[in-house]
Order: structure tokens, then C-alpha cells, then sequence
């Protein structure tokens, strides 16, 4: 009996990523064909967490640097890419000539706006702002940007235990948390704030696609024997999203691309498949072609569909 693969084309790039890639390459593919001869195009930080597409834009001309190096750039041209920048990055550029493509996601900037707003709002009260999110990740540092980085980002209830809940408190949520998480700890802070008679507001700022996906992996998960998720593993969104597979499916395997797969995970010695259907999906940072490579890799272990 052939094994079936089926890939998740729910799975892949959210529209964020699929927007900054997109202009990632029209700014490459307008360069000269010598690419020695025209300026280079830098990437403030890598533009995915996935290595293969990081390394597929190199190979096109796009080269990733860090703060430091781009402090010390002069008349540059650098993408922004979609998890946005705080302030003091366009004070940089405006201040070295540095031409920006802005390619941070529209949803990441309506946030950083919303926040800039809402400190204000708390600083006249003399309130605080929480964010929560991944401590040092680069949507985190772009909207505590807008804060001056006076809001204080939290990542569990433990953290909440040791804030001072007696001013007026107002919460947001770096776009890619778990909603389950997020409303976990918005019902401890808003309980904190009622206990001590001062106003709480939760924002709910997570991505509506992002939400969506995790139900969406519910169903493949269980449609499928087995599951291979693909993804960067520095990815937290992969790591939350392969967390879900895995509660549905226990046979659920990840891989960051097709040479981490095992033959012997899918067929026996005499080729017989383990699994009758096998399921490919992805974080929001994993390129349709890697999860279709992945299941190429598969369909070559046995005969399938």
C-alpha cells in the first residue's frame, strides 16, 4: 500500500514574511547583473528564522548584518524587515543617509502605533504598559521602541507576580503568542488591578491568521498518521506550532529540511510503509518549496501518491 503525502498549503509564510521577501527580491532583482557594480541590499537582521530561504536570498545578493554594523553604514540602501524597528533606527538612518525599504508587516505597524498612543495615554495617569512577549526578540524591541523602552515585557504569570498592579495597567501582545497564553495572562493582571480599585484594559493584538493557524493544524493533525512539521529551530513560532501537531498527532516529526528525514521513520526493511498518509506543514517562516522538497524526499523512500 502506497503512502499518501499531503502538504498543508495553510502552512507557510504569513503575509507579513511573504511581503518582505517579495520586496527583497524586486530590490535584488533590480540590481545590475554584476553585482559588484551596484550597491549592495543589507537586511537589518535575518529576514525569515529559516535558514534554506535565508541562505536563498544570499545566494541572490542580500546580505544580513546586525546593529553595529548598520550604526556605522553611510549612504546605504537597508531592509526592514517585516518584525519592524524601533524609533531609533530611522533616527539612524535619517541621520547616515541610509535609503529604508520598509517592509515591516502592516499589522506589526498598527501595534507599534496603537502602543506609542496607549504609553501616552498611561504616562499622563501615571499607569504602565506590559507587553507580552519573547524578552529580546525583534517585534518585542520595535514596540517597546515606541515606549522609550519603559514598558515592561512579560512572558509568564510568574513575571506578572512581581509587578506593582495599584496603577492603571493597559496589556498588548507581540502579534505571533498564544492566544490561550495571552488571555491566561490578562485574567491575572485584570484580577491584580480589580483588587486594587485601578482601571485595567487588555488589547488583543495577536494576529488573527496566526490564531487561526493553530486550529487549522488541530484538523491536519488529525487527518493524517503521521505529521512532518518544517521549520527553522530557532524559530518560536515553529516551536509553538510543531508543539500543537504534536499534541494531536504523537507521530510528529520536525525537521528543518528533507536531509534530517530518516527512511527508516517511513518504511521497513522490505519497504513496507509504517504510515498509510503523511502530512507536511510549517511555521509562518517556512517556504512553500522547503515543505514541498520535504515531501519529494519522502515519496522517494516507497511507492506513493
Amino acid at each position: 500500500m502506497p503512502i499518501t503525502v499531503t502538504i498543508d498549503r495553510n502552512s507557510g509564510f504569513c503575509f507579513g514574511v511573504t511581503r518582505a521577501i517579495s520586496e527583497a527580491e524586486k530590490h535584488l532583482a533590480a540590481r545590475p547583473d554584476n553585482a559588484a557594480a551596484g550597491e549592495p541590499l543589507y537586511c537589518l537582521g535575518e529576514i525569515v528564522h529559516n535558514n534554506e530561504e535565508v541562505e536563498r536570498l544570499e545566494n541572490m545578493g542580500l546580505r544580513v548584518i546586525g546593529q553595529q554594523e548598520f550604526s556605522g553604514l553611510k549612504e546605504a540602501k537597508v531592509l526592514i524587515r517585516a518584525h519592524g524597528e524601533p524609533p531609533e533606527t530611522y533616527r539612524t538612518a535619517l541621520r547616515n543617509h541610509i535609503e529604508l525599504v520598509d517592509a515591516t508587516c502592516p499589522i506589526v505597524l498598527q501595534l507599534q502605533q496603537k502602543i506609542k498612543d496607549g504609553f501616552g495615554q498611561m504616562r499622563r495617569i501615571g499607569g504602565q504598559v506590559l507587553i507580552y512577549g519573547k524578552p529580546g526578540h525583534a517585534e518585542v524591541i520595535g514596540l517597546n521602541g515606541q515606549t522609550g523602552n519603559q514598558a515592561i515585557v512579560v512572558s509568564s504569570v510568574e513575571d506578572l507576580r512581581k509587578l506593582d498592579f495599584s496603577v492603571p495597567t493597559l496589556l498588548y501582545s507581540q502579534t505571533t503568542m498564544n492566544t490561550g497564553d495571552y488571555l491566561r495572562i490578562a485574567a491575572f493582571a485584570q484580577e491584580a488591578c480589580t483588587r486594587n480599585g485601578v482601571p485595567f484594559q487588555a488589547v488583543n493584538s495577536i494576529c488573527r491568521s496566526m490564531s487561526r493557524r493553530a486550529g487549522q493544524l488541530e484538523a491536519f493533525a488529525k487527518a493524517n498518521e503521521g505529521v512532518v512539521f518544517v521549520s527553522g529551530r530557532q524559530s518560536s513560532n515553529g516551536k509553538y506550532l510543531y508543539e500543537i501537531c504534536r499534541q494531536f498527532n504523537r507521530k510528529t516529526f520536525f525537521v528543518s529540511g528533507p536531509d534530517e528525514l530518516r527512511k527508516e521513520d517511513f518504511v521497513d526493511d522490505d519497504l513496507v510503509p509504517r504510515m498509510a498518509s503523511i502530512g507536511i506543514c510549517g511555521a509562518t517562516s517556512t517556504p512553500m518549496w522547503l515543505m514541498e522538497a520535504v515531501a519529494a524526499r519522502i515519496k522517494t523512500f516507497a511507492e506513493c501518491t
